[in-house]
């Protein structure tokens, strides 16, 4: 089973999202968890938009990535430039990944628009998750 970690800046709303889609579509071969270099608090659209879709981040924390830094991590995944450019390297058993997304928290506007975006976002995390974790994907047989 990897161990994954899922790293961005504020660790609220794409690692969390990204942390709640993998372990709901594979965790069974996977422990999955997020952090941040700057951890401020699970968005709460994050939230909502994961609820829509069946998967509950409610109970989840905004941690810091030193409280991984003596773990044995797999898999490190960055989900942010931000992160990826100024995050601590933190080293991966087997690999370290680089996928940047958009900050839906970034996106201005009503609350239709923010929503819109986040939602976005997680479906592009989805597809990604699938793409790379699924059963066909590169990391399928880790």
């Amino acid at each position: 089973m990897n161990t994954v970690l899922f790293v961005c800046t504020h660790n609220s709303s794409r690692s969390q999202m990204a942390e709640g889609l993998l372990r709901d579509r594979y965790g069974g071969r996977c422990e999955v968890h997020s952090a941040g270099t700057n951890p401020g608090g699970v968005n709460p659209f994050a939230v909502a938009v994961m609820k829509e879709i069946g998967i509950d981040i409610t109970d989840h924390t905004s941690d810091s990535v030193d409280a991984y830094a003596d773990t044995s991590l797999d898999i490190v995944v960055t989900v942010c430039d931000d992160a990826a450019e100024h995050c601590p390297y933190i080293p991966a058993e087997k690999d370290n990944l680089h996928r940047g997304f958009e900050d839906p928290s970034a996106v201005e506007g009503d609350d239709d628009k923010k929503r819109a975006a986040f939602r976005r976002i997680r479906d592009e995390l989805a597809g990604w998750i699938d793409v790379t974790f699924g059963p066909n994907g590169s990391l399928a047989s880790e």
